[in-house]
Formats: structure tokens, C-alpha cells, sequence
């Protein structure tokens, strides 16, 4: 099978082969949802196409909390089918389609209350191993535990004597989600679909009622390409009821848009080797495990201001840190802050005017012909949103189509990852790299780093650290823009690597480097690169400026005085 590469010249093909022959799906979106639809139909042998307006992921699947959870506290609202569906979905990640991708993290549940709230939370996590187990596909995760106060320090130093009286610690399961739909492209298009991203829907082409195609312009290059298809799936997330006002159709249902903030710290800030789920009076807070940081979020406000580029203001900052340093016994403070990023989760209104309150159940609609809406739902359960909105087209498709395989279909990557895992001092020694430098990238490519150790070999130089960013190899920038479909530094830096939430100068100390590695891959010059350089340094400083803000208003005022688009 193709390794699914997202280079330039695949994209350039892309366009022109859906703007060719009438698909069968072509589907509009390239976050979590838009991407499993597309690797939901093209492994049911349909002809498919994806299109995304800016770059993989950049929305909302790029800015999540990045677990893979069943969703503890919805099993406090009662809502077990949710839980049930998205136990099921993190076992088979962990398990089957992305280990490489997707690992076990513990979490830390501070009692406050002697009794009734070691029963009552205790019975809720209980609860949860059991349904996970249930389903079989729970037996990679560790069980819940009771801890004591004394236990709990030993795990969690970080936490002030007198914040708790016990605690429980369960497991969930985190990934780095704009690398995941990247990976979930890649793997579409291994099994034949077409994708273009910086592809952007202007308008829907109609026979009658009917929708039978797009037109897209390509943001890139300037062309406009018409693309037939048998079914059009909107998957566009917060950007549902735009796309939908482009067919005259709002829908049976709008998206309404939850602003989330994280903050991420270093390693050292917190005194932990667990991550810790702590109430507030509103919602939950994480502190998660990242590598060498930690992410402490998130906020729960309604947005209706910039959908591209959701600001985050001082007082979600303060919040956060309020919250955290409740229980901190070395508080934090905005100097320990490396990154702040802000994402707007997609969901369906009308069934509570508080946004946490809101369902995290996905819906379907059909509300013309030709077209096929999914919105709402989490990221563990894009799977199950993908096999339902293809489900939904295909009642559209003049066919017999197969059943939904992707259950069984591993991503790129997952096959051969943990043989090379346990080979990873051997592969130290045949590549000349540090075995931590093995196990990074085996944990960012799973199989796939082999492609890398190629790279390296051809050109030694690039197994080196990026200068600025050095947890980065110098050839993860190199492969970001000839493999995995980054078309600019703000791809590289933002979302193919995490540098811009992970260093204290957000990337700006790296990007002349990364940027003259990205440029042979993409035919920059010298003037290009400076552009590249430009436009990323502006947009930091707008987001800082963003962040210095009072209030939502503000921020997003400051927040939009970056440029959207690298000009070429």
C-alpha cells in the first residue's frame, strides 16, 4: 500500500483528478470529522475527495484538550450511551488503529470531602472501568485506584496539603491531535481518496433542488476547479451554518461555537508524574501531561466573534490560573506560561442556553438532496460520526455499497509500531541516533519514522536539532512540507510540530531555519522565505497582544491584526 504522501505535487494532482470525473463523495472539511469521513468512504471503495479551506486540523482539531476519553463527567448526566460509544472508540485507537499515535495518561481526582465523595466518585470511576471492560476493548488501560492523602502527595508533591483529603486515579488516553488527522489524511488517501487542502469551497453548484458538486478555489495558486460528486458531506464543524447558508439552507439544526483555553507550562512547574482532574463551578480542569510541559485547561464560553482565529483573552488566563493555583502549592504565574492557544468546540444548540451544558451527540441531516451535514459530536467519536454521515450518503448513491471497515483499518504507521518500539536501541545504533531521538519520532510517525531514517541517512545534517526548538529533528521540518502536507511555516510551527505553544518565543527563534528547510520542498525563494518569516512573527505578536486584552472584544480586535494569508 502507498504510504499516502501529502506533497506539493499529490496536491496539485488532487485538484486537477476531482475537478476531472464526477466523484462519488467528496467531502468538505479537513478536521477530525471531515477526515474520517473521507477514509470511512474511500475504504468502502467509493471515489472520494476532501477539500479544506486552510490547513489540516487548523480549526478546532488542532486546539482540543488532545485526550482520547470516554467523557467521565457526562456519565454524571446520566448520558451512558455517549460514554458507552466513546469508551469503545478509545479502546480501539489505543489498541488497533493508532498506538502510535494514542497512549495511556493517568489522571489524579483530589477528594475534598471525608465519605459520601470517596462513594459517590468512586462508584462514577468504578463505573467507567467497567463499561470500558465491558466492551472489550478496555484491558490496555490500568484500573482506578483509591489513594489516601499521603499516596496522593507521593504521586502528585505539586498539591497543597490542605486541598485534599484523598483521591482517586483512573486513566484516560491523549494524542496530539492535529498530527492524528494529518495521519488520518494520509491514510484516506493511501486507500485512493483525492485531498487538497488550502482548496476553499466558494459556492455549490445546483441542478434544480439538487446539489451535484462545489466550486473551489484554490487559495494557493488562484484557479477555480468545478468538482462533481453523487453526495456532498459538509463536515466544517463550527462553520456549519456558513457553508450551509451557501445552498440557501440553514438546516434543521444550528452550531453554536464554546471557546476553550489552555495554557502549557514546563515540565518543572509542576511537581507531578500524574495528571490532575480537578471540579470547578462550572466544569472540570485538566492539567495533562505533554511531553516535556503540562496543559492546564480549559474554559467553557460562547464565542460568536472570528471563527479562523478565536482569541484568548487576559481574563481567561487569570481564570485558568485561579483555578489551578487553588490547589497548587507553588502557584503559577503568567511568566511560567510558554503557550496559550484558544478552539472553538462545535455544538449543537438549542438544547441549553449554558455551551457546557450542551450534548456532545453528534448529528445527520440530509437537508437537500446531494448534500449530507454532520456536526456536533468529540473528537474520540469522529469514527462513529464518519461511518454515519457516509451511512447517510450513501442512501443518496445509485449503489451497493459496502459496510463502514474502518474498525479494522489501522492507520498509517500503526502497523510494525510496536516491533520497532521494541527494536529502538537497535535502530540507535543503525541510524546513529540517540534512542531518545528513536523513540520520538516512533511516537510521532509510529512505522512511518522509518521514511525519516532515510531522510537522514541521504542527508545526515538533518538529524540534527532544529536550533531554537531543539526536541525537533531538523528533518520533521523537511518531511512536514514533502510528506505531510504543510504549504506554510504557520503549518509547520503550529500544527505538524507544537513549537509555537512549547517554547517561551513561540517559534520565532526557529523559524528563519525551519522556513529555509521548508523552501527547496516548495519552491520558495529568497523573498517567500522572508514572507513566511514576516507573517508568522506578526501573527505571534498579534496573539500576545490578544492576550495582554481584558475581554473577548479586544482580544479578537488584537487577534485580527495579523494577516490570514501568506502572500505568494
Amino acid at each position: 500500500m502507498r504510504t499516502g504522501t501529502l506533497g506539493p505535487a499529490q496536491r496539485a494532482e488532487s485538484l486537477a483528478s476531482m475537478a476531472e470525473r464526477e466523484l462519488d463523495v467528496l467531502v468538505v472539511g479537513g478536521g477530525v470529522v471531515g477526515a474520517g469521513t473521507v477514509l470511512d468512504a474511500a475504504t468502502r471503495g467509493l471515489s472520494t475527495g476532501l477539500v479544506e479551506a486552510r490547513d489540516w486540523a487548523s480549526g478546532t482539531s488542532s486546539r482540543s484538550s488532545k485526550l482520547i476519553h470516554g467523557g467521565l463527567r457526562y456519565l454524571e448526566m446520566l448520558d451512558f450511551a455517549l460514554v458507552r460509544e466513546a469508551l469503545k472508540e478509545r479502546g480501539l485507537l489505543l489498541e488497533r488503529l493508532a498506538p502510535h499515535l494514542v497512549r495511556p495518561v493517568p489522571f489524579l481526582y483530589p477528594l475534598q470531602h471525608k465519605g459520601w465523595e470517596r462513594l459517590y466518585a468512586g462508584s462514577g470511576v468504578a463505573l467507567y472501568d467497567a463499561m470500558s471492560m465491558a466492551r472489550g476493548h478496555g484491558r490496555g488501560l490500568p484500573l482506578h485506584r483509591h489513594l489516601t492523602r499521603g499516596q496522593a502527595l507521593r504521586v502528585a508533591p505539586c498539591l497543597k496539603k490542605d486541598a485534599l483529603v484523598g483521591a482517586l486515579q483512573y486513566y484516560d488516553a491523549q494524542m496530539d491531535d492535529a498530527r492524528f488527522v494529518a495521519t488520518l489524511v494520509r491514510t484516506a488517501v493511501a486507500y485512493g481518496a483525492k485531498a487538497a487542502n488550502r482548496a476553499r469551497v466558494t459556492g455549490f453548484l445546483r441542478e434544480g433542488e439538487r446539489v451535484v458538486g462545489a466550486r473551489v478555489q484554490d487559495v494557493e495558486g488562484g484557479g477555480e476547479y468545478e468538482i462533481h460528486a453523487k453526495q456532498i458531506v459538509n463536515a466544517t464543524g463550527v462553520w456549519t451554518d456558513d457553508t450551509q447558508a451557501m445552498v440557501g439552507e440553514r438546516g434543521r439544526f444550528h452550531v453554536r461555537a464554546s471557546k476553550g483555553i489552555h495554557l502549557v507550562v514546563p515540565k518543572d512547574r509542576i511537581h507531578s508524574t500524574t495528571g490532575l482532574i480537578l471540579r470547578t463551578e462550572k466544569s472540570v480542569l485538566f492539567v495533562i501531561p505533554w511531553g516535556r510541559h503540562w496543559i492546564v485547561g480549559t474554559t467553557d464560553t460562547d464565542w460568536d466573534l472570528d471563527k479562523a482565529h478565536p482569541a484568548a483573552s487576559s481574563a481567561d488566563i487569570d481564570y485558568l490560573l485561579e483555578h489551578v493555583n487553588s490547589v497548587l502549592a507553588v502557584p503559577l504565574t503568567r511568566d511560567d506560561v510558554e503557550g496559550v492557544y484558544a478552539g472553538l468546540r462545535p455544538l449543537l444548540a438549542g438544547e441549553s442556553d449554558a455551551t457546557s451544558k450542551l450534548s456532545r451527540e453528534h448529528t445527520v441531516a440530509h437537508p437537500v438532496p446531494g448534500l449530507v451535514v454532520v456536526a456536533g459530536g468529540k473528537y474520540t467519536t469522529y469514527r462513529v460520526m464518519a461511518k454515519d454521515a457516509v451511512d447517510e450518503a450513501v442512501h443518496g448513491l445509485d449503489l451497493r455499497v459496502a459496510e463502514c471497515v474502518t474498525e479494522d483499518v489501522p492507520l498509517l504507521g500503526a502497523e510494525g509500531y510496536r516491533a520497532l518500539w521494541n527494536a529502538r536501541a537497535r535502530i540507535a545504533q543503525r541510524t546513529g541516533l540517540h534512542v531518545v531521538r528513536v523513540e520520538h519520532l516512533l511516537n510521532r510517525f509510529g512505522s512511518l519514522a522509518e521514511e525519516l531514517f532515510e531522510l537522514i541517512a541521504e542527508h545526515p545534517s538533518l538529524g540534527e536539532p532544529l536550533p531554537g526548538a531543539e526536541d525537533y529533528l531538523r528533518a520533521e521540518i523537511v518531511y512536514a512540507a514533502s510528506h505531510e502536507g504543510a504549504r506554510h511555516l504557520d503549518d509547520v510551527l503550529t500544527r505538524r510540530t507544537r513549537i509555537s505553544i512549547e517554547t517561551f518565543d513561540r517559534g520565532t527563534r526557529c523559524a528563519a531555519e525551519a522556513a529555509r528547510l521548508m523552501a527547496p520542498v516548495l519552491g520558495w525563494d529568497e523573498n517567500q522565505i522572508e514572507r513566511e518569516i514576516q507573517h508568522y512573527e506578526k501573527r505571534v505578536e498579534a496573539e500576545r497582544e490578544s492576550q495582554r486584552q481584558p475581554d473577548d472584544l479586544t482580544a479578537d480586535a488584537a487577534r485580527l491584526g495579523a494577516p490570514d494569508i501568506v502572500p505568494l
